[in-house]
């Protein structure tokens, strides 16, 4: 097995232990990339030499004996819209061609601060948005990644890099995270500091973690998970330390919700048909629950308040001289101008009254369970598939899992979308452990 299969948990304790150097293992990494990149097409950038002047000085700090953070020498793929300080963000767009941040972003820190080596930057949509870049799903290059963070996930996915940092304002963590068969995370709204992220949508920009386990997952929000001030989003509290829950067992065995939403018409046959099967394996700990009528406007709720914060945020490149963002992204942005304050305002009393009604979900069951995209990555490249699976759970800054536990029509990945309570993330972690091994200790995943 090449190193760059290991997860990161895996490549942490072999670092932490001797057994392998950071510079093998980015060495190894870098070989997968050799290989799959022109197929794939994962990175906007990245510098073999300076990822391995990283991977040594890991090598030499560990080696002196100095103290070593949890993803000490573990590669890391940063999606470009984070900044950094020694590589160009760009935004996936030409508009931004060469730019060079003067400071690392929030994410870029931490991980710095956690010994990881930051590899490079994945593609991104144009501006985290929905005009694809040139990356290709690696289960099948005729088909797409999912978007907008569609480098990460499928660099993970590509055994390029054990860990990617993506983002979500709509859909653009879970849909790829399902589409190219890993895990991904969206974690509760204002938990990660977005300081020296692209900004789209203060009320819904999250950022989106990827890996290909769950304790992976859990690793790398334990290294970003530090209080900023600078993020009015976040609010001191006490790090969650997921990499503990992995070895709780619940109190007692949790009950399911699984829930359709508005959004079910749009399954296709295979996702339903797998749906029904992993309910029935879950028997009795798992309900079916239908949410009521206002959950169905949510679609149009969501679109008010992103378009016109949009529209504040990063209308200006539309107005500017010089090379201009593509159409979909100008509609957007016109979209979000013509948005009157009151119906804004008013959508943003409605995520209170969503999060209202989803808390008496979670009165009685201990998770939502649900589909994380209609159904296996669509054909083509010119478009990252239909986000409305992720849309509610954005909305109400809710955190959420996808998990590969199904597979469509002709083979290709189908995510399961597990969702918590807002701001019980490790309770989420935890019901997602217990989902997987009681899966596999039946033998019941579909």
């Amino acid at each position: 097995m090449s190193l760059a299969e290991l997860s990161a948990v895996e490549a942490a304790e072999g670092i932490s232990s001797g057994t392998i150097r950071s510079v093998e293992l980015v060495e190894a990494c870098l070989q997968t990339v050799a290989e799959r990149e022109p197929t794939v097409h994962a990175w906007a950038h990245i510098d073999a030499d300076h990822a391995l002047a990283q991977a040594k000085a890991a090598d030499e700090v560990r080696a002196a004996g100095e103290p070593c953070g949890l993803l000490h020498g573990v590669p890391v793929g940063l999606k470009d819209i984070f900044d950094t300080a020694d590589m160009p963000t760009e935004f996936g767009t030409p508009i931004y061609d060469g730019r060079m941040p003067e400071r690392d972003s929030a994410a870029a820190e931490r991980l710095r601060e956690a010994g990881a080596v930051i590899l490079g930057k994945t593609v991104t949509a144009e501006l985290a948005t929905f005009t694809p870049g040139p990356t290709a799903n690696p289960h099948d290059p005729k088909r797409t990644p999912g978007g907008s963070s569609s480098g990460s996930a499928a660099a993970v996915a590509a055994n390029m890099v054990p860990l990617a940092l993506g983002s979500q304002t709509v859909g653009s963590t879970i849909r790829p995270a399902a589409f190219c068969g890993v895990f991904g995370y969206k974690p509760s709204y204002g938990r990660i500091s977005r300081r020296g992220m692209l900004p789209l949508s203060n009320t819904f920009d999250t950022v989106g973690l990827f890996a290909r386990s769950l304790p992976d997952i859990a690793l790398l929000l334990d290294a970003l998970d530090r209080y900023d001030g600078d993020d009015p989003a976040m609010r001191l509290q006490a790090p969650l330390r997921l990499s503990d829950t992995m070895t709780e067992a619940p109190p007692v065995p949790p009950t399911l919700a699984f829930v359709k939403t508005a959004a079910w018409e749009k399954a296709d046959a295979a996702t339903v048909a797998g749906f029904e099967e992993l309910v029935e394996a879950l028997g009795d700990s798992c309900d079916t629950v239908e949410l009521p009528e206002p959950f169905a406007a949510v679609a149009d709720l969501h679109n008010t308040v992103l378009t016109a914060e949009m529209a504040k945020s990063v209308g200006s490149l539309c107005d500017e001289p010089g090379e201009h963002p593509s159409a979909r992204f100008r509609q957007m942005v016109e979209d979000g101008r013509k948005v009157r304050a009151a119906d804004y305002l008013a959508a943003l009393e409605n995520r209170d009254v969503l999060n209202a009604g989803l808390n008496e979900v979670f009165d009685r069951y201990d998770a939502i369970i649900t589909p994380a995209a209609p159904g296996e990555a669509p054909e083509g490249l010119g478009a990252t598939g239909d986000p409305a699976f992720c849309t509610l759970w954005t909305f109400c800054g809710v955190p959420a899992l996808s998990l590969p536990l199904l597979v469509g029509e002709h083979g290709l990945p189908v995510g399961v979308q597990i969702v918590g309570q807002r701001g019980h993330d490790r309770r989420l972690m935890r019901n997602a452990a217990w989902l997987m091994s009681q899966l596999a200790d039946e033998g019941a995943a579909p």
